[in-house]
């Protein structure tokens, strides 16, 4: 499963809590961070977020921190743009 968006990871990580990935209405209190257990997402299409955000730790959670500082270092180094309007990477 790719999730486009972190989103998308949420939805789909508390869905899987629920034992069941179908349509349903309802809201999550999930909060992923580094050593989340991912369930069902395997890959992830997410902008560069800012800096100390929750999105930035869910991406974290997902491919590693230093993988994650990797991938901004070199973003920053080749002028990439940053935020919701910006660039986006790609983590398997």
């Amino acid at each position: 499963v790719v999730a486009v968006g972190t989103t998308t990871v949420r939805v789909l990580e508390a869905a899987a809590r629920l034992g069941r990935l179908e349509a349903h209405e309802g809201t999550t209190r999930l909060f992923i961070r580094p050593g989340f257990r991912f369930a069902v997402v395997e890959a992830l299409i997410t902008n560069f977020h800012l800096p100390k955000s929750s999105l930035l730790m869910l991406a974290a959670a997902f491919a590693g921190k230093p993988l994650v500082d990797r991938a901004y270092a070199e973003a920053i180094a080749s002028r990439y743009r940053f935020y919701s309007y910006g660039d986006a990477m790609f983590i398997r």
